[in-house]
């Protein structure tokens, strides 16, 4: 478990201090915090504690001290080993519910503390949510959707809530804030659930604009499961606050990248999540699989499909950071074949489509914290903010590959016992 803090106050200072708001290095930065909450960031030399004050002081030498990464898309019940959710919505909730337990404590000990979930069956999440405040067991700070939006058969729907018509997506919406969602997630088009139409358009215009008013009229933000340009359209037209995987496809299935898209979406500061890791990890388990043991033609010929989509999607998201498109990261684990405690990849994967390391950073700790609409919280280091914070050995906004160079994590101002898996 985490070692608490109680009031007292901790000083914890390295080489470079990277604040996530996009600014330089501070160099011999350090952290002041009490209790949960940050009270001074600064050079070594001007944050000093209170005289004669108890303080518990952490040196970490030529590392790198940042926020904690908050990973703006997961799905905390996943199992991360490629069954589909069509599968995985016939395991019970109590075992889902040990699993999303197991999951968030990955992603805490790799550096995450906070995680935005996309959606989950029944209250598992909530239940989750209730075992940490009651200290069973620990994990990162959770946003929560519950259950996502869908139409009748539509994707996620085997654990959604399902509406038709205005009133009924009002109706939902509110539904889903009484059992505590903090924000709203809506399957704006079909995905891999089996009875969807992946690239067709699932509520309509009307529908989503209610969805998102709704959610708006409670103080909450909606985020939209996108699978194809027109997909992203009608988000667009609905008003919505962040587009999940933004896939410029058409319904022929192609890929066909329209700037008039990305210029909206910049212009309307809409974030995208684009989960641009996910299908490169299962890249990554075909090739390890290729030098070890050899592919089945049916393997092969997933590992060469795959390959192309992805530099397709690295393409597009390349082309929509170039249209000024604000990039939020997200992993979309333990969904499909990505595995909880891998988010440091996807910010990588940041990298590879354009962002410098340093924007990468800020894609997965500011940017994502506004997304998330917790940014008067967490996401930077500021005082009165919660002191959530990673401390890595290396210099993360030179080489983003040292984010994986995790020495400690702390969450509300308490040092995470990583060795701790009772």
């Amino acid at each position: 478990m985490t070692d608490n803090k109680d009031d007292k106050f901790t000083l914890i200072k390295s080489a470079r201090l990277i604040d996530g708001t996009g600014i330089a290095p501070l160099e011999r930065g350090a952290v002041l915090t009490k209790g949960d909450s940050i009270i001074a960031v600064g050079t070594e030399g001007s944050v000093v504690p209170p005289e004669g004050a108890p303080v518990e002081e952490f040196d970490y030498g030529d590392g790198t001290v940042l926020p904690g990464l908050i990973d703006s898309h997961v799905h905390l019940i996943g199992i991360g080993d490629g069954r589909k959710g069509d599968e995985l919505v016939t395991l019970p909730d109590e075992v889902l519910t040990v699993q999303a337990a197991q999951n968030a404590r990955k992603h805490l000990y790799s550096g995450v503390t906070t995680v935005r979930d996309c959606g989950a069956k029944n209250r598992t999440t909530f239940l989750l949510r209730q075992a940490m405040d009651m200290g069973i067991t620990e994990g990162p700070r959770l946003v929560l959707s519950g259950r996502p939006m869908a139409i009748v058969g539509g994707h996620l729907s085997y654990f959604g809530i399902e509406a038709t018509g205005v009133d009924e997506c009002r109706s939902a919406v509110r539904q889903l804030i009484k059992e505590g969602a903090d924000f709203i997630k809506i399957t704006a088009t079909g995905g891999s659930t089996a009875t969807s139409h992946p690239l067709a358009p699932s509520f309509n215009v009307d529908e989503m604009t209610a969805i998102v008013e709704e959610a708006h009229k409670f103080g909450k933000h909606a985020a939209a499961h996108c699978a194809s340009s027109q997909g992203m359209l009608n988000a667009l037209d609905s008003g919505i606050d962040t587009i999940i995987h933004g896939y410029h496809k058409d319904t022929d299935d192609s890929w066909n990248f329209r700037p008039e898209i990305a210029d909206r979406i910049a212009e309307r500061g809409v974030f995208v999540n684009p989960t641009i890791h996910q299908s490169r990890n299962r890249i990554w388990r075909l090739e390890e699989k290729a030098e070890t043991e050899g592919l089945t033609p049916e393997e092969q010929a997933n590992l060469d499909e795959s390959n192309c989509i992805q530099e397709l999607k690295h393409d597009q998201v390349t082309r929509m950071v170039d249209a000024g498109v604000k990039l939020t990261a997200g992993s979309d684990s333990a969904w499909s074949f990505m595995p909880m405690g891998l988010f440091q990849h996807e910010i990588e994967s940041h990298v590879v489509v354009g962002l410098s390391p340093m924007e990468a950073i800020v894609s997965a700790t500011g940017d994502a914290a506004k997304s998330c609409w917790i940014d008067d919280e967490v996401g930077t280091l500021e005082a009165g903010k919660q002191a959530d914070l990673l401390v890595v050995d290396g210099d993360p906004s030179k080489n983003i590959n040292a984010l994986l160079n995790v020495v400690d994590v702390f969450k509300g101002g308490a040092k995470v016992d990583r060795g701790n898996y009772v």
